[in-house]
């Protein structure tokens, strides 16, 4: 199909994350561009409200050539901000942000919590305590506006942001694994080939910088945290694996946890009810037989 492909993933980008995040190699990209790969320094923090002003650009662009966006990922928060449309909160403001986290280092994040919900108890009841960085950009953007983050949504709403079911005729397809057995057993696969691949001595090389921190978006994504506790002397090599899986299996979950209650989604098992595994065909078949009911 005329499609163009635009990532959708808050971890692809950042230069110098190839190997942690599965990015598409230089072939893969030659073969199938995507957008949205590489735009940023891990240092310099990319937002849900950015991800959507730059994939709506990215899809008009594809859209005026006459050839269909194809959007591509796994952060759910991108997917539903960009379906329901955001409102425009304020930029990031470094300044009020470290000091959120230099209280944080100080009280915990609990704390943070507890300041967020004196001032704004809808988002603070919304995020968990030990979401971090939910938390300090919440409480960050009224401490930069003096408008909560629920008044600033709650403007949204009323205002009638015009969403993006209501300009484009949508396919939704989800991927997955049937068994939660299968998923593990490659998830497991996957981080020890990442591993195989050389994902210490890449993170090693943003652990040397020197401009880099454990509080940062793209240090936190999973596989670069654990990777950075064991660098900093925090764990042992086998811990790190342990963890590096765990947290991958619990991101899974809470991705399947967002889908299952997606509206309008169509899944794609990607093995058979007795186990076995369906082949590419088959799954393209089925990929194309929704899509076409939906009249791209």
């Amino acid at each position: 199909m005329p499609v163009e492909i635009i990532s959708v993933d808050s971890a692809l980008v950042y230069r110098g994350m190839d190997i942690g995040t599965a990015k598409p190699t230089a072939e893969e990209l030659q073969r199938a561009p995507h957008r949205l790969i590489d735009i940023r320094d891990p240092a310099d923090p990319y937002s849900a409200a950015e991800f959507c002003r730059d994939a709506l650009r990215e899809m008009t662009a594809i859209i005026n050539s006459g050839r269909i966006p194809l959007l591509v990922g796994g952060t759910m928060l991108y997917f539903k901000s960009l379906l329901d449309g955001m409102a425009d909160m304020p930029a990031a403001d470094a300044e009020v942000r470290q000091r959120i986290v230099a209280e944080a280092e100080i009280h915990g994040w609990s704390y943070v919590h507890a300041q967020l919900a004196k001032v704004d108890p809808e988002s603070a009841a919304r995020i968990h305590p030990n979401h971090s960085q939910r938390l300090c950009r919440a409480l960050e953007v009224y401490r930069a506006s003096g408008t909560t983050m629920t008044q600033w949504r709650n403007r949204q709403r009323d205002a009638g942001a015009a969403s993006l079911q209501r300009r484009y005729r949508l396919t939704q397809l989800a991927m997955a694994p049937r068994f939660r057995a299968t998923l593990h057993q490659r998830i497991n696969k996957r981080f020890e080939l990442m591993l195989e691949q050389g994902l210490v001595e890449e993170v090693r090389k943003l652990f040397l910088r020197g401009d880099l921190h454990h509080d940062l978006p793209a240090i936190k994504a999973v596989g670069y945290r654990q990777v950075w506790e064991y660098l900093n002397g925090n764990v042992t090599r086998e811990q790190m694996i342990e963890k590096g899986k765990a947290a991958t299996r619990q991101l899974a979950k809470r991705q399947l946890t967002w889908l299952r209650n997606w509206q309008g989604l169509n899944w794609i098992y990607t093995e058979k009810e007795n186990g076995y595994s369906i082949n590419i065909e088959e799954i393209v078949a089925e990929a194309l037989n929704f899509m076409s009911e939906t009249a791209i």
